[in-house]
């Protein structure tokens, strides 16, 4: 079943795929699924697209001059097709020990509600294959990894970006504080926010182009990046 943004047409640009400096940015090292044994071969997880990375170092521009010190700290950027289905069966098998009461059925919904179909159809391409998407989160001035209620890739409630707005606990506020912080400069930019995950963010994929469609009752914005495939063994 086809998720709503995969129905948005791309018209692929042809822009390159690019490696985000690591003089820029943290990064969260070892990278998690390269630890997990995901086969990336010679292909690096923080390749994005090249405006991807140019919007990127303008939301770091835009971090600093409002926290001195402070970075966006890069999880995870780009995805080949395997890593993604790699990634995918890694958590429903992650799922299946931690809640064995579910069924097969009910873990795999769980898991497609935030991992897409690792699809080799060019029209429904997952986000990260595209070299368009990012997850992110934010360290301050010390190099501390910032709590923000939630960690990345977490099946839960928690993920919701909003999920701490009516909070009413000072960790609560915080959390809520520093998710909008991070989504601010990122969409100030130009990216837009998955709807379900805080850390997600797109620029010019078919999801962004939906988020975008939402916002403005814009039927012609399209996506202008699909898969990019890149030879894993060189």
């Amino acid at each position: 079943m086809l998720k709503p943004y995969q129905t948005i047409p791309i018209h692929d640009c042809g822009e390159d795929l690019v490696v985000i400096p690591t003089s820029n940015f943290a990064f969260v090292t070892p990278h998690p699924y390269q630890k997990l044994g995901a086969p990336y071969g010679a292909i690096s997880p923080y390749w994005v697209r090249e405006s991807v990375l140019a919007a990127l170092q303008d939301a770091q521009k835009q971090l600093q001059q409002e926290y001195q010190g402070w970075q966006i700290q890069i999880f995870d950027a780009y995805r080949p097709l395997a890593v993604q289905q790699f990634m995918v069966d890694y958590t429903f098998e992650a799922l299946r020990q931690q809640a064995s009461e579910l069924s097969d059925c009910e873990i795999a919904q769980q898991v497609e509600q935030f991992w897409a179909q690792p699809s080799p159809n060019p029209e429904t391409p997952p986000p990260h294959s595209t070299g368009a998407a990012v997850d992110i989160t934010l360290v301050n001035e010390s190099g501390e990894t910032l709590d923000l209620g939630g960690e990345i890739d977490e099946i839960s409630a928690r993920s919701d970006p909003n999920f701490y707005q009516d909070s009413t606990t000072v960790s609560g506020k915080l959390y809520h504080q520093r998710r909008e912080l991070l989504s601010r400069i990122m969409m100030t930019v130009g990216f837009r926010q998955h709807p379900e995950e805080w850390w997600h963010f797109s620029l010019g994929d078919q999801m962004w182009a939906w988020l975008k469609r939402q916002e403005s009752c814009q039927t012609e914005v399209i996506a202008y990046y699909g898969r990019i495939d890149v030879n894993q063994t060189t």
